[in-house]
């Protein structure tokens, strides 16, 4: 069932969406902006990740320009059985901002992926390279990016 948002709680989630405010209270900002209480944010916001709508709130580092231009994304076969203990082994590594289990076609059998974000040439590869001797699995297909078309959060309030 969907939830239904009032048209002040969706002007929040709009702000909050994006860059928040550069201010020395940015929930205050908000608040302004949208007519209500810089409280009326703060709960908003903290009823979704009670109720585990959203995770966290939290920045978003944009990683090429922090350094880390050498990423890459890795699908590997990893045994079905195996997903949840390869998904922590994987997940408890810095370098990987993403990790998913996705389905399997009969033209495309890697069922595991991973973002990996490098911080030099080849240092992707390093931290596969470590992982396939971690893990005992050896079959993955590392996909470089070639260049970025479009990079942007979902939006769900405009």
């Amino acid at each position: 069932m969907a939830i239904q948002f009032t048209e002040t709680e969706e002007k929040i989630l709009a702000m909050a969406g994006k860059d928040l405010p550069d201010t020395e209270q940015p929930f205050k900002t908000i608040a302004d902006a949208v007519g209500a209480t810089e409280q009326d944010v703060i709960d908003l916001l903290a009823d979704l990740k009670k109720r585990k709508i959203i995770r966290r709130f939290g920045a978003t580092l944009r990683h090429q320009k922090a350094g880390y231009g050498h990423n890459a994304m890795v699908a590997w076969r990893v045994p079905e059985e195996r997903g949840d203990e390869v998904g922590e082994i994987f997940a408890a590594r810095s370098e990987i901002s993403h990790c998913y289990i996705r389905r399997t076609y009969p033209e495309w059998t890697y069922n595991f992926y991973t973002m990996i974000h490098g911080e030099r040439p080849g240092h992707a590869q390093e931290v596969v390279a470590e992982l396939e001797k971690v893990i005992g699995v050896d079959d993955n297909c590392v996909l470089k990016s070639l260049k970025e078309l479009k990079k942007t959060s979902m939006v769900y309030f405009k």
